[in-house]
């Protein structure tokens, strides 16, 4: 039997509950229908339950690639409505917040002047889709591959055909072979690629992956179709991916919708060969993955593929930023740089077309004392989804306790690289399955009285030798993991297993249970 969310989508597609929108502005949040606050998401609008009257706005931005006109528009709309704060997302996009109902249709005008849109970033939507934040510039990628995201856009975006799927879908398109976005997790995951075409020369063009997610029971790793498509080619072949999605996904539980579970049910083989009927050609086998073995977050000084022009990485602690630091930077980007500036998945920006003789002078700006180029490493490696209190599903303050553990162990002094990557509750959108150090939040009863707690992963791992981190520690509580962190962390810097490291604390933390009962 069907849920009751395909009950709400079978009555009213998302898109249509835009005039019920402009009725709530002009009754108020508390006439909003609770199937209404379900398909208000169709437009990217969330009711926050923990803030009553209070809404959050998801905003599309492609590849994560901005102007300058559109960061000051948010950072006005940010100080007019949204307690000028502004988050970016782990799928390159920014999240506006503390705004009413009221506001919303002015907002909505705005966005449209700004060429932005909030359409189809929740619920049962292709979210924004990803690729590399330095795409069309960095001097590693095999091409451009941001058209492609762009022609996905405009496919998707709009088209009531893609506005009930059985669940969400995730999408990332990337050429560039330095593992800057999570390959694995993905619904469809185009990868860098080349193929002998026969004729003394390669083709260019992607490896695809299929059937990636992060929560609906933990992390699946997408699997290979064994196809190859040329970048002309790429967009059209994931519209038939989403419809046969559309078409033959699961719709009768929630947690089990996603596409992972179709391809549990048909297998690879016939999910190729039905995708090749859809397409009335054969694919070809998949080419040469060019992915590298290094992971990059794009952070730092790096040359473009012009000469003398550089990208600018800047570290955004938490993902978090005020409207001032919007401003500051769309002020730095067209004095010093290309006139856009670029958002990753690590949460972080880039400024970019930087010409090598002024980058003395940017990196002396005042705003790059907090927005770090030259961050420590685990500050650089932090992750964190939103959290308690601006979510409805996170049971744990992620953002806070993620700062504090990243501040206290650069206080240590590390100097290796460690990831460390925060989830407040089972969706997993702080990405904590691939990480060194993921934490996955939870409520649980302890002596009495139910407090935030995290499980803890260790050893997860994205890129080619992509693998999932094992969970050790349970039901940790949040006051405690500060210091697990930190013990792991020193572990970690002194060459000791992490899965050791943690498997020898969850010893002692059981012995010392066991005493005090």
């Amino acid at each position: 039997m069907p849920n009751k969310f395909e009950d709400i989508k079978a009555e009213k597609d998302g898109l249509d509950v835009l005039p019920d929108i402009a009725r709530y502005a002009r009754q108020g949040w508390e006439a909003i229908s609770d199937d209404d606050k379900v398909r208000m998401k169709w437009y990217g609008l969330f009711f926050r339950k923990h803030t009553p009257g209070l809404f959050m706005l998801r905003i599309r931005i492609p590849n994560g690639i901005a102007t300058t006109q559109q960061l000051r528009g948010l950072a006005e709309l940010a100080d007019d409505f949204c307690r000028s704060e502004l988050h970016i997302t782990t799928r390159q996009q920014l999240q506006l917040r503390w705004f009413r109902i009221e506001d919303v249709p002015e907002i909505f005008r705005r966005l449209v002047g700004l060429g932005l849109d909030s359409r189809q970033t929740g619920m049962d939507n292709v979210r924004n889709v990803i690729g590399c934040p330095l795409a069309g510039l960095t001097a590693h990628e095999l091409f451009d591959a941001s058209p492609v995201v762009r022609q996905l856009t405009a496919r998707l975006v709009g088209n009531r055909e893609f506005t009930n799927l059985p669940r969400k879908f995730n999408v990332a398109i990337t050429a560039c072979p330095e593992n800057c976005v999570h390959l694995e997790s993905q619904d469809i995951a185009l990868t860098p690629a080349e193929k002998w075409a026969g004729d003394g020369s390669f083709t260019k063009g992607f490896n695809v992956l299929v059937g990636g997610k992060m929560g609906s029971g933990g992390f699946t790793q997408a699997e290979w179709l064994d196809a190859f498509v040329p970048p002309q080619d790429a967009a059209g072949l994931c519209v038939e991916i989403i419809r046969l999605f559309r078409d033959y996904g699961p719709r009768e539980s929630r947690s089990r919708a996603r596409l992972a579970f179709l391809l549990e049910e048909w297998g690879i083989d016939r999910f190729r060969s039905e995708l090749e009927q859809r397409l009335g050609r054969s694919l070809p086998a998949a080419g040469w993955d060019l992915r590298r073995p290094r992971e990059s977050d794009h952070i730092g000084v790096a040359p473009q593929q012009e000469p003398g022009k550089y990208s600018v990485g800047l570290l955004v602690p938490v993902g978090r930023l005020t409207s001032h630091n919007v401003s500051a930077l769309a002020d730095l980007a067209d004095h010093y740089g290309s006139g856009e500036v670029r958002l990753s998945p690590g949460q972080n920006v880039i400024l970019t077309g930087i010409a090598d003789h002024r980058l003395p002078e940017l990196l002396a700006q005042p705003l790059l004392l907090h927005l770090r180029p030259d961050p420590p490493p685990a500050a650089r490696g932090t992750v964190a989804c939103t959290g308690v209190g601006l979510c409805d599903l996170a049971m744990t303050d992620t953002k806070h306790d993620a700062l504090a553990v990243a501040q206290r162990l650069d206080r240590r002094g590390l100097r290796r690289p460690i990831s460390i990557n925060w989830s407040g509750c089972p969706a997993g959108c702080g990405n904590h399955h691939l990480a060194d150090i993921g934490l996955q939040g939870a409520k649980a009863r302890v002596d009495g009285d139910v407090v935030e707690v995290y499980q803890i992963f260790v050893g997860g791992r994205a890129g080619r030798a992509a693998r999932a981190g094992t969970e050790m520690l349970n039901n940790v509580p949040a006051s405690d993991v500060p210091d697990v962190i930190e013990r792991l962390a020193a572990a970690r810097e002194a060459g000791v297993d992490l899965v050791d490291a943690a498997g020898e604390i969850a010893a002692e933390r059981k012995q010392s249970d066991q005493a005090a009962a």
